[in-house]
């Protein structure tokens, strides 16, 4: 892609666009005399230190200084969004500040909150994970600030010429850079489907800033050859919308104020420090740390051979060995990883993320464990949560939803680590057993697959299998880049599957969109309306009050009358904006004709009633078990209804039961349940991410459905005007459907009723076989229990008691047969005591047989003799019916004729 980057303030400054002798790309600089672009590892950084910023900026000092720069020039502040993000189902986490505004924004189906605006956006990568602590500049969370512009057909904002003076003007005014030390480099960007030309700004060797002009989209197959542009070696074709997509490092502004010897050092040391403190670090040379990071910035550290040039230069430049080196940098290298993983962690946590196998859940688990592991190699005892209580208070002052939040955090955390030392307990079993396998198969290594098998099905670490495996004298070669390789498997299993149509969406794309009556009036029973279509057994009208399937309620049946008959409704469905009615027949139906519906209100209602009542339960939730509590999927039916939440733990038996309380005292204080359609971004700014809480809603105007003071969500059902008319809701039971899910099921109304008088006539019936009032039910079971396993205890040993009598008693009955004792009987007594006395009545050249009156026989069979057990079994089955088998020695069944036990026993 070929564009012109010449800006106004380029011509009119004299910067000078030359060209890199190192990596031969273009870039823009005040200096006549410079030949490099200041990328790494054109040049090399030359801050550290000595600062590149003449005033030294803490984290929050810096987020003002821009936030602030950007509001005096005429960008309005907008506020974090979670780094969970809710309002798009395509990526795990926010990894961008521009992801705060895709889709919506960007195909302009949604306004900006400002524009235009300033942001500073948590962001969360895993692409990095393995390099963090090690190259001094890698972070797992950081934050983007940014000013972003949308440009809309139309409607210009401003674009290259103002983005390139507004970085200047703050770099060089505000912050007081050397403007000939700052270059700008040509590099177009790619990402997320789409592309425009960028400069990369850059700072004595460090990338301080990315300044990307998003003007192109992902090129459709049938795009017109004049429009396609290639960017990267793929195919584009120009957006309406033209996006100033800016990013500006705010952890490396701040390292390049303070000159430290990492990044690190410069943004968590409220949690290094403490960290070196109690693992006894000894101080290293200054030196050390600084070269490690000067010559790290100067390439990515992709596996094991890269880290080792990265020593052997390191070691040779400060004149250690490498040995001495990695003794010397290891624990550093583990503290900086353990605060930036926690710190990312925090904010996971406080957003919503659960720890479980699946999607984000599974990159917090990955975080506590890598976490836990480096804590082990440093042989610290400390419990995670206390790290993640010092990012909690340092943090609050900024973010105040920690602080809210910090009980469940931090139990959340406790919980995890005491499930990962459960873990390793059963897991170095596991890895024994492979162990065991692989040697029998003459392998002595334990293969990469089974490693991520390991991580992913069992929570086992590479180095906890290594460990384990060492001991058994077996190898493991963990890649450097494991834990990047498994976060990246977990963002590929993101994608969400697609929608499924009742029909092809191109047979129904020419019809208006259907009137939605039941919005209009949810009370509405019946209604006339006109058959706009027929498609095989689907029937399109202009209007209906029928509610079609989605967002876990169920559609509506009943009846519309065609002419003089009466057709059932057995399906409604939505494609796109048209809604279709299945019908029994279909033949009844002539386009344009007038029709009247009726619905099965009784079905209707208590869909309604569960339906505000999920909202009412999801409000009770949140309050009881804490703000960490989402919903993770709803279903209702007509006799009960179930909601899935994300929660760590099981709810106890107190906290359902003051649930079920706040709930249905919601239901009783009869609150008011509004609806009302509002511009999606407008819903946002007024409710937060809350209102997705039974996932992504679609389109630019979403319904918002509000029970006062209570609960408020985007949802497209049907619901009752105030919570009184829910009736009462009764929690009938909960289950753990996976990691981090609980599904709590439900009854409401009618339905609750019903459950509750089943329960009633349940406890009476027991009261009356009892022979107690329903009261006295639990201790007379109790004790009657109690009773029988005494009473139990008292059989088997009898039994025993017996079966040695019985013992006793055939012994002296055995008749010789050739040179065989046989011992045939028929006697009292179950399958096991059968067993139990010809085990112990078999002998080397003796048969027993003994057959109970109930019909259940065994055959045994003493050593060194040419019979065998099953054999005789058939003896016995062919005279008195049945069947049976077994071993050699040993063989039982069962006879239908136990009549005929004696004659077999002859036989």
């Amino acid at each position: 892609m070929s564009m012109d980057m010449t800006t106004e303030m380029f011509k009119e400054e004299g910067w000078i666009r030359k060209t890199c002798k190192v990596c031969g790309k273009p870039f823009w600089t005040l200096d006549p005399d410079r030949e490099t672009c200041g990328d790494p590892p054109c040049d090399e950084y030359a801050f550290i230190g000595k600062p590149g910023i003449p005033k030294k900026y803490t984290l929050e000092e810096m987020r003002e200084k821009f936030l602030s720069f950007f509001e005096r020039h005429g960008h309005g502040r907008v506020k974090r969004y979670p780094v969970l993000p809710r309002w798009r189902d395509d990526v795990l986490l926010v990894g961008a500040s521009i992801m705060d505004f895709q889709p919506w924004v960007i195909s302009g189906e949604a306004d900006p909150p400002a524009n235009p605006l300033t942001i500073s956006q948590p962001s969360i990568r895993f692409t990095d994970i393995d390099n963090v602590g090690i190259t001094g500049r890698h972070f797992t969370i950081f934050e983007m600030m940014a000013h972003h512009a949308f440009n809309y057909p139309g409607k210009p904002i401003y674009w290259m010429d103002e983005t390139v003076e507004l970085a200047f003007e703050f770099f060089t005014k505000d912050l007081g850079m050397k403007p000939e030390d700052i270059t700008f480099k040509e590099n177009p960007w790619a990402g997320g489907g789409n592309a425009g030309p960028a400069f990369e700004v850059l700072y004595r060797g460090l990338e301080v800033a990315t300044l990307v002009f998003m003007q192109y989209k992902k090129a459709p197959e049938n795009a017109p050859a004049d429009q396609v542009v290639e960017i990267k070696g793929d195919y584009y074709v120009p957006m309406e919308t033209r996006v100033v997509d800016t990013g500006y490092g705010l952890e490396r502004l701040v390292w390049m104020s303070q000159g430290t010897p990492t990044a690190y050092d410069a943004v968590l040391g409220y949690v290094v420090e403490p960290l070196k403190k109690l693992a006894g670090i000894e101080r290293i040379d200054e030196r050390i740390l600084m070269e490690n990071s000067r010559l790290a910035g100067m390439f990515d550290i992709e596996d094991m051979g890269d880290l080792k040039v990265l020593r052997q230069e390191v070691a040779r430049r400060v004149g250690i060995s490498v040995e001495e080196l990695e003794r010397a940098v290891r624990p550093y290298e583990l503290i900086y990883a353990i605060a930036d993983h926690t710190k990312a962690l925090t904010f996971m946590l406080a957003d919503g993320v659960i720890p479980s196998n699946v999607k984000a859940g599974y990159l917090a688990r990955l975080l506590i464990r890598k976490s836990i592991r480096h804590l082990r190699e440093l042989g610290l005892e400390i419990p995670l949560a206390e790290i993640v209580a010092m990012h909690i208070k340092e943090l609050s002052p900024t973010f105040p939803e920690f602080k809210e939040m910090e009980d469940v955090i931090l139990d959340i955390v406790n919980v995890e680590e005491k499930r990962y030392h459960e873990t390793l307990k059963r897991g170095s079993d596991l890895v024994k057993r492979e162990i065991a396998k692989l040697k029998k198969a003459g392998k002595d290594e334990i293969p990469l697959e089974k490693l991520i098998l390991f991580y992913e099905s069992h929570g086992l670490t590479p180095e906890i299998v290594a460990e384990v495996a060492r001991s058994e004298g077996v190898n493991v070669h963990i890649p450097d880049n494991f834990y990047t390789l498994v976060a990246k498997d977990a963002e590929r299993t993101a994608k969400e599957e697609a929608a499924r149509y009742v029909v092809d969406f191109e047979l129904v794309k020419d019809l208006p969109d259907t009137r939605t009556l039941y919005y209009e009036d949810p009370f509405m029973k019946e209604f006339d309306a006109e058959v706009l279509k027929v498609i095989e057994d689907w029937v399109v009208l202009d209007q209906t009050a029928f509610y079609p399937e989605g967002g876990g309620q169920p559609y509506d049946t009943g009846v519309l009358t065609a002419g003089d008959e009466e057709v059932r409704v057995t399906n409604v469905q939505k494609v796109g904006k048209v809604i279709l009615h299945r019908v029994d027949k279909p033949e009844a139906f002539k386009e344009g004709m007038t029709v009247h519906g009726k619905i099965d209100w009784e079905r209707r209602i208590q869909h309604m009633r569960h339906h505000t009542g999920t909202h009412v339960l999801m409000g009770a939730l949140v309050r009881v078990l804490g703000k960490h509590v989402w919903q993770a999927g709803s279903q209702l039916s007509t006799d009960w209804a179930r909601l899935d939440i994300s929660h760590y733990k099981r709810i106890t038996e107190e906290e359902l039961r003051e649930i079920e309380r706040l709930a249905n005292r919601v239901v009783m204080e009869n609150r008011p349940v509004k609806w009302e359609w509002l511009p999606r971004t407008e819903a946002e700014m007024k409710y937060g991410f809350r209102l997705y809480q039974g996932g992504v809603v679609p389109g630019r105007i979403i319904r918002v459905l509000n029970i006062k003071d209570w609960d408020v969500q985007a949802c497209g059902g049907t619901h009752l005007p105030n919570t009184g008319l829910i009736g009462p809701i009764k929690i009938l039971r909960t289950e753990r459907i996976q990691d981090g899910v609980e599904r709590i099921i439900f009854a409401a109304g009618e339905a609750a009723i019903n459950w509750m008088q089943e329960t009633e006539r349940i406890l009476k019936r027991t009261s009356e076989v009892f022979r107690v009032p329903p009261e006295k039910v639990p201790e007379t079971a109790e004790r009657f229990f109690n009773e029988w396993k005494v009473a139990r205890k008292e059989v088997e040993k009898l039994r025993k008691e017996l079966a040695k009598l019985l013992v006793y008693e055939l012994e002296s009955e055995a008749e010789k047969v050739g040179d065989v004792e046989f011992i045939g009987k028929v006697v009292e007594g179950k399958m096991d005591d059968l067993r139990e006395a010809a085990n112990k009545l078999r002998k080397e050249k003796r048969v027993v047989v003994l057959i109970s009156w109930e019909g259940h026989f065994v055959v045994a069979v003493g050593d060194n003799l040419d019979l065998k057990a099953g054999e005789l079994a058939k003896v016995i089955t062919s005279v008195a019916g049945g069947g049976g088998g077994g071993r050699k020695e040993l063989a039982q069944g069962r006879i239908r004729n136990p009549l005929k036990a004696e004659e077999a026993i002859a036989r």
